[in-house]
């Protein structure tokens, strides 16, 4: 009894606690973050195509293609109340989601079956999967390719003539993409600024017979280069029109799809697992890399990325100042007595404000207040349009900044006050002024503090959702804040992000099964994103407290 007594008074039980706490932390930590993983990054791996035959609890039998999306063990009873013949003998029956696909042909994605009224599995090797731009994928039988509505090619062959001339097709998409969303989209960039041009001269009553001749000949030439991309682009669309393939999809029909609408085609059944491999890796790179597409249920989610990085950035690049300036002042110039400590308790308390309360401050001062006093001064011509009047990128980042501030604020400080006073006073008895020695000792040597509240502002930004619905972020931007347009960074423009991106998917999609892994996928991809912006911030900062240690020694 007095051993384990004086086990307890040594403390080892406690370490022993701690590291159990620590370790299931870990354990829970890594168990989600690989669950999300394995729900995410799986969905990408080309899925074998089955084909049965299922027979319903109305006795009618038909024929179902597609994925096995996932299976359950269901309760026997549960399936005789919903109107199901079972045996008795059982207690458990295994039933099958299964993507059918053909929404536009089926009505629905999905098919329920119970495993008793479905036949053997077969995985025939012709059995297609048709990724579509629209109404999602499409699974049935190449039947034939088709030129202007005319058959070209049918049987063994077909498929080098589809590959070729999918490969022509998404050719002239990426041709077509280009010339409506970088050139006619800087010709009509041009025309607006022309316009606004126009009316600021007509505001000013400075709209001279010169100046309205001179811009009269830059919307003429503006005009001929539309003409000209607009007659190239009749041209293509009628080029990439001319094919399409027929296809015998589970109800025997035969329906046509021009390769306009087509993505890709795969053969999942055929291919080996180097093949397989290749796809999958595609795929990742076609998440990450592409825009969305159906409601953001299909394609990638790049614009997403893009926002969320650059938000965080340009939130990094407002913050940090203003809390270093903020720390600097409450601990090196201010006098210390009871208003500075109700300051420190005042900043303490804004960390625990809810950040919906940021949105809607960030909403009614930024937005209504400053966007639109500088609408009517520095844009009065673009008047009533809005320009930093409505919520965009810029908005959004400073709103975060205000939040994640009292982080920065206190990790400073806490920096600053472990600089030892000798090192000031040395400064000071040398001569420097008491700015330089902040700007050139004290500051440099606080800097890892620095960068640790950053890194904790990233870590808490990068994951706001509630604010930035009210200050910027929108389901859709039709164009990224940074492009080839004069001054190249707009700061007015919404934005997407990553973070809503996740709830409206998962909340708001109208195909909820269809969108589920996307949810998983674009979780984890939010992690790594965040993961990668603080593992930059602390690379930094280990390199400046190995510049700094001497220093302090």
């Amino acid at each position: 009894m007095q051993n384990l007594k004086n086990w307890f008074k040594s403390g080892s039980p406690w370490i022993w606690l701690n590291a159990a706490a620590v370790s299931t932390s870990l354990i829970m930590v890594f168990g989600l973050l690989s669950l999300i993983a394995v729900r995410g990054m799986g969905f990408f791996w080309p899925a074998d195509i089955v084909e049965t035959d299922y027979t319903d609890k109305y006795a009618q039998q038909v024929r179902l293609i597609g994925e096995i999306w996932e299976s359950e063990s269901v309760s026997a009873n549960q399936l005789r109340e919903n109107g199901y013949s079972i045996p008795e003998e059982l207690d458990e029956v295994t039933r099958y989601l299964i993507k059918t696909g053909n929404r536009d042909l089926l009505g629905a994605d999905f098919k329920v079956a119970v495993a008793l009224g479905l036949t053997e599995f077969r995985f025939p090797e012709e059995l297609m999967k048709v990724e579509r731009r629209e109404w999602g994928n499409l699974y049935g039988r190449l039947v034939s390719v088709k030129e202007n509505g005319s058959v070209v090619a049918q049987g063994p062959g077909a498929w080098d003539e589809l590959r070729a001339r999918l490969e022509r097709v998404l050719l002239i998409h990426d041709e077509i993409g280009r010339i409506e969303k970088k050139d006619i989209g800087s010709i009509n960039y041009s025309l607006e600024k022309l316009r606004l041009t126009e009316r600021r001269y007509e505001l000013d009553d400075a709209l001279t017979a010169q100046r309205e001749a001179e811009l009269a000949d830059k919307r003429k030439q503006l005009q001929a280069e539309y003409e000209e991309l607009q007659a190239r682009l009749v041209t293509l669309y009628q080029d990439i029109a001319r094919d399409s393939l027929s296809a015998q999809i589970q109800d025997d029909r035969v329906v046509d799809v021009p390769l306009s609408k087509v993505v890709e085609v795969t053969l999942p059944n055929a291919m080996s697992v180097t093949q397989k491999l290749a796809t999958y890796l595609r795929n990742l790179w076609t998440f990450v890399s592409d825009e969305p597409r159906e409601a953001n249920t299909e394609g990638g989610i790049f614009p997403a990325i893009f926002g969320t990085v650059m938000m965080v950035l340009i939130m990094a690049i407002m913050v940090t100042p203003l809390g270093v300036v903020a720390a600097v002042y409450l601990r090196e110039y201010a006098r210390q007595g009871p208003l500075i400590r109700l300051i420190r308790i005042a900043v303490n308390n804004l960390a625990g404000v809810p950040s919906i309360v940021y949105g809607v401050f960030g909403l009614g001062f930024f937005v209504y207040f400053l966007g639109s006093n500088i609408d009517q001064a520095l844009y009065p011509e673009a008047l009533p349009a809005p320009t930093f009047g409505t919520p965009g990128i810029m908005w959004a980042s400073l709103t975060l900044a205000i939040l994640t501030l009292p982080v920065v604020i206190v990790a400073t400080e806490e920096g600053l006050s472990r600089i030892p006073s000798s090192i000031r006073e040395g400064s000071l008895a040398l001569g420097a002024t008491k700015f330089e020695t902040l700007w050139r000792t004290i500051i440099p040597m606080a800097s890892p503090a620095i960068m640790t509240g950053l890194i904790l502002a990233i870590a808490r930004a990068a994951g706001e959702v509630a604010p930035l619905m009210l200050v910027g972020v929108v389901k859709l931007a039709p164009s990224l804040p940074l492009d080839g347009n004069a001054p190249f960074l707009h700061l007015d423009r919404k934005f997407m992000h990553l973070g809503f991106h996740i709830y409206d998917v998962g909340f708001q999609s109208p195909n909820v099964e269809a969108a589920r892994p996307l949810v998983y996928a674009t979780s984890f991809l939010l992690v790594l994103v965040i993961v990668s912006l603080n593992l930059t911030a602390i690379g930094i900062r280990n390199h400046l407290r190995e510049k700094y240690r001497a220093l302090e020694s």
